[in-house]
């Protein structure tokens, strides 16, 4: 019997393609019809999860929408169907639920959910956030990108995770914008982080003028579609794609080479671990989110660590120390769900140095 439990849903149709091939030739309505009508499963047994300390085993249980049907359907019956995917991990006996993308951000990110389950739930967005600024800072530093003169922004600003990245980016960089629809959020952000930090960071609605001029970018917008233009990219900027589905087209690798796309929270698992279930990741990694479940898991915390949308700091802080602990690292990059090498990203270096010319 399994500890913990992560609850994964397919991102678009062609997830749903891979496990069932014969329905790719269908109309894409009768497709997402008949997927609405499955109730949620058990998809594999997650074990071998082991560090110096502790080890611990889970589960992965699915939701069966996409995430297109999780924005349009209406939340109530979206939530609900969360909720009975929740109820499916408490039967196998889990003690901490981990809600995986869309699933995290649908309603009041997770504490409905929480309320109506007899288990503790968390976002993992905590672990998501130390994991992507760790990832970004590291390839920046590959790029050549001096952290204190970059103009550094952050997409979705205003959401759970974008408002505790933007309040950590703060005491480390100069030239900070923050990004999301509604300006009054932003402002109130922006007046926390001159209390904070004393910088006085700049606000904007305007996607396609603010990434034109961002040397570094992180996105964690939560909308189900991609956001960024891959052709308003500056040449040798760095992107760290934290949402799922990704803010960035995939035609950033068919039209761009000078510039780097990550994969955002990314994670070394420690032990002989075996997910049961292949979700394009090399073995023993895994999204950031799904390893806070495990370190609570391993630490016996089975408690709401991450929920709502007011992220702390302090929470960030902790769920480093602990992966720490128990040898959890950010894995090497990846970009567009392959692994991309230190010399590949040299060679984007180099092409970004010739066409800023």
């Amino acid at each position: 019997m399994g500890d913990f439990a992560f609850i994964i849903h397919p991102i678009e149709l062609d997830d749903v393609f891979r496990k069932f091939k014969f329905m790719r030739k269908w109309p894409a309505s009768i497709v997402e019809g008949i997927i609405k009508l499955v109730p949620p499963f058990k998809v594999s047994e997650i074990t071998g999860v082991r560090s110096q300390y502790a080890e611990t085993s889970g589960y992965f249980v699915t939701c069966p929408l996409t995430s297109k049907q999780m924005v349009e359907l209406p939340e109530e019956v979206v939530i609900n169907k969360i909720i009975k995917t929740g109820k499916v991990a408490e039967k196998l006996g889990a003690k901490i639920v981990g809600l995986g993308a869309m699933t995290a951000v649908i309603g009041d990110a997770g504490i409905t959910i929480a309320k109506n389950l007899n288990v503790a739930v968390t976002t993992g967005n905590s672990y998501t956030v130390a994991t992507a600024l760790q990832g970004t800072k590291k390839a920046a530093a590959l790029m050549g990108i001096d952290l204190a003169q970059a103009e550094v922004l952050v997409i979705g600003a205003t959401g759970s995770i974008g408002s505790v990245c933007a309040r950590i980016l703060a005491r480390d960089v100069r030239f900070l914008t923050l990004l999301a629809r509604d300006r009054n959020k932003l402002n109130h952000l922006a007046a926390r982080i001159l209390r904070d930090t004393g910088l006085a960071v700049k606000v904007s609605t305007d996607i396609k003028r603010s990434v034109q001029k961002a040397d570094i970018i992180i996105t964690v917008s939560g909308s189900a579609e991609a956001l960024i233009d891959v052709m308003d990219l500056k040449p040798g900027a760095v992107v760290c794609d934290v949402a799922r589905p990704r803010d960035v087209s995939k035609r950033a690798v068919e039209l761009r080479n000078d510039i780097l796309v990550i994969e955002g929270g990314v994670v070394d698992v420690p032990g002989e671990v075996d997910f049961g279930f292949n979700f394009g990741f090399p073995p023993r990694t895994s999204y950031a989110c799904m390893a806070e479940t495990m370190l609570l898991a391993l630490e016996k915390r089975f408690e709401p660590f991450t929920l709502g949308r007011d992220l702390s700091v302090a929470q960030v802080d902790e769920i480093t120390r602990i992966a720490e602990k128990h040898n959890f690292k950010i894995s090497g990059f990846r970009s567009f769900e392959r692994a991309i090498s230190d010399e590949e990203i040299a060679t984007i270096r180099q092409n970004a140095a010739k066409n800023k010319k």
